[in-house]
């Protein structure tokens, strides 16, 4: 009786093992989707960044302006050059 318990119990343990290997598996996978879906959110930004400069591309071939942003114009004045007196 004690040698069929045993071997019931190794028979039992070997396909544990089994099933720890397959939920292993399934975590590292699980692991991997999350992975890969972080990556496609980066590519699907870097693409729409890519369509933008794309239309730029094609502003500029029609002769328009660069979009961005504005330059400055601003003349100085008289106060910008007097020194602050620090009380």
């Amino acid at each position: 009786m004690k040698k069929y318990l045993k071997s019931f119990w190794n028979w039992l343990k070997d396909l544990t093992t089994l099933d720890e290997s397959a939920a292993e598996l399934y975590g590292e996978a699980k692991n991997r989707v999350k992975e890969v879906k972080k990556e496609f959110k980066d590519v699907k930004k870097a693409a729409k960044n890519v369509v933008n400069q794309s239309k730029d591309v094609v502003d500029a071939v029609k002769g328009k302006k660069k979009r961005g942003r504005k330059p400055n114009y601003k003349t100085k004045t008289n106060n910008s050059n007097k020194k602050k007196k620090w009380n």
